[in-house]
């Protein structure tokens, strides 16, 4: 993909190196001179120290070939400002952060789509990880649903059980859906089906209509969630 990437700081640069190491064509605008030298030295991608907000900005960006424009400065009337300039250009994929709340309906108004509030995010990660220490890695999904990620201990009451057996003994409910397992010794994740059996290492992606409560992180040996 070709990709446009507004502002080198705490967010553009995580996303400027995921890009370029991912193999896509990536230009990116950034109006701090030693931010952008910072960036040119460092990634294999066109840097323009430039305001993104310029019109000629894009234009020697190449928007008129991108497949995506992201925007992540941390002023939100820039953000729209560039969101618009790409919908001009007819930009296929529109992407910006949003760091005021309150700014979130003007954003859905021109019709792009949005990561609220980062550092909120970020914030409420730490806290999760420190709450839930079971919890690897976890996404929201309305107000109570959950994927995440969890890993089986050898003292779990599901470990060595097929899916079918846990299902029989109440350990899983039918708002729970373990929806991939990645096994020591396997390059690819396994699709569980009924009878798959659920050993102790396993890291397992899990789905959860009420989220990772501590009776069903204990299924999956962490009782040590019920105690925080």
């Amino acid at each position: 993909m070709y990709i446009v990437i507004v502002g080198a700081g705490d967010i553009g640069m995580p996303l400027i190196d995921i890009a370029t190491r991912s193999g896509n064509e990536v230009v990116v605008i950034e109006n701090d001179p030693e931010r952008a030298d910072h960036v040119a030295g460092e990634y294999d991608c066109l840097v323009l120290n430039d305001d993104a907000t310029a019109h000629n900005a894009l234009i020697d960006a190449g928007i008129e070939k991108a497949d995506a424009l992201i925007s992540t400065t941390d002023r939100d009337p820039t953000n729209i400002m560039v969101c618009l300039l790409g919908q001009e250009h007819e930009v296929p994929t529109i992407v910006s952060v949003v760091h005021d709340p309150e700014h979130m309906n003007v954003f859905r108004q021109i019709g792009v789509n949005t990561m609220e509030n980062p550092q909120e995010l970020i914030a409420e990660y730490l806290y999760r990880a420190v709450a839930r220490p079971a919890i690897v890695d976890y996404m929201q999904i309305g107000e109570q649903a959950e994927v995440f990620e969890i890993r089986v201990t050898e003292n779990a009451p599901i470990a060595g059980k097929t899916l079918i057996e846990a299902a029989d003994e109440d350990l899983l409910s039918e708002d729970v859906l373990i929806v991939a397992i990645e096994r020591d010794g396997r390059e690819q994740p396994i699709t569980p089906r009924g009878g798959t059996t659920v050993q102790a290492g396993d890291l397992l992606t899990v789905y959860s209509a009420f989220g990772a409560d501590p009776e069903l992180t204990d299924v999956f040996g962490h009782p040590e969630d019920r105690l925080r």
